[in-house]
């Protein structure tokens, strides 16, 4: 079933820019009407993957197959995909109505279903309407794009994009240049778009909370290789290696040892976990995120230490607290609804659900069958 609902493949795809290697064996899938994310650092390969996806660049080696078959060779614009960049690259010589209708006007009547010039200028009228409605700019039609705002203007390179009908749409990083309020806003509206249209969108960005907030699926990337790849929940509840865990959301990494089956020590202290097969006596990496730890009273804790520094943060505050156990030294990053003062000494709690084991990293980790993995769970 699932193999069926494959719309876009890459199997071993690698590239490389003379002597750097930028790309190492990426196999994915993306599947149709599907939102997923490429997130990762600055460098980590992510618009280099997009453009391999795009065309616009050519994989050293491997496939990139759609529907099953080879796009190998085959150019941008003879693949059923479109492109917005962040940049918009908007024409400043032609009004909202024309920048949406450009590739419209490339195409012939029978392109575009009909038979005669007059239809063809009717049917125009009909999809830039229709996307003028979805991006909400109707009565724009015939402003400059240089009267636009920055939000404006990513609307119509949206729109421009969508009138085409591809079945993918690339974002690469359609948002960062929008102030935050402006772009939190814009991620709720891709993302209605994207389930109104029923159409595959492959988004790149570096910012967390975006792919979070609009991915269906995320696949976590660093240095050229996929780390992770699974639902917002599943990639922040079980990162698969200490990178996915510090890189989405905030984390307490720490050097653990694994006793035996549902036992870990670290900071000094031996906790129950809901881990198991990792062996006996196996070096690990314990993560625990500052919301799963509890402050309680210092006599009652699993662990105790003093609140270092206090920050308000909005919806919580971020203290740093430094945990003494068994002659180690820990700074805890913790996030409560209580403030507790700085030189305060405070308990602190963690339950067996909220520690996460996994195996130490090594230089070549990743992840090449996670989705694999992530459905047989």
């Amino acid at each position: 079933m699932v193999q069926d609902m494959r719309l876009i493949e890459l199997k071993g795809v690698c590239k490389s820019f003379g002597d750097t290697h930028v790309l190492h064996d990426v196999d994915l899938y993306i599947r149709k009407c599907e939102f997923i994310t490429l997130l990762g650092p600055s460098g980590c390969g992510k618009t280099t993957l997009l453009r391999i996806i795009g065309g616009f660049d050519m994989p050293s080696s491997g496939e990139v197959l759609f529907e099953g078959k080879d796009m190998t060779g085959i150019p941008p614009y003879k693949r059923r995909i479109n492109t917005v960049f962040q940049k918009y690259a908007l024409f400043n010589h032609l009004n909202v109505y024309d920048n949406i209708a450009f590739g419209l006007n490339l195409k012939t009547p029978e392109q575009l279903g009909v038979k005669t010039k007059k239809e063809k200028k009717d049917e125009i009228a009909r999809r830039v309407g229709r996307m003028l409605k979805l991006v909400k700019m109707e009565g724009y039609e015939k402003r400059s794009t240089d009267a636009l705002s920055g939000g404006q203007q990513q609307r119509i390179a949206i729109a421009r994009a969508l009138v085409n009908e591809p079945e993918v749409l690339l974002l690469d990083e359609p948002l960062g240049a929008l102030d935050l309020k402006l772009r939190k806003e814009m991620q709720l509206e891709l993302k209605a778009m994207q389930q109104q249209l029923g159409i595959t969108f492959i988004y790149v960005t570096h910012d967390q909370e975006e792919a979070l907030t609009m991915s269906d699926t995320i696949a976590v990337m660093n240095g050229g290789r996929v780390q992770q790849i699974g639902d917002p929940k599943r990639i922040y509840d079980e990162p698969k290696n200490a990178f996915v865990a510090d890189f989405i959301g905030e984390s307490n990494i720490l050097d653990g040892v694994m006793l035996q089956d549902d036992l870990v020590k670290f900071s000094g202290t031996e906790f129950q976990c809901v881990d198991e097969g990792f062996g006996t006596n196996a070096p690990v990496d314990v993560v625990v995120r500052p919301e799963d730890i509890m402050i309680v009273g210092e006599d009652v804790g699993m662990l105790a230490g003093t609140v270092e520094s206090v920050i308000f943060k909005g919806v919580h505050y971020e203290m740093m607290i430094r945990g003494e156990g068994a002659g180690e030294s820990i700074l805890w990053k913790v996030h409560s609804t209580t403030m507790q003062p700085v030189g305060t000494r405070v308990g602190m709690t963690i339950v067996p659900y909220n520690i996460h084991i996994m195996r130490k990293a090594t230089t070549a980790d990743a992840v090449p069958v996670a989705q694999a993995a992530e459905e047989e769970a």
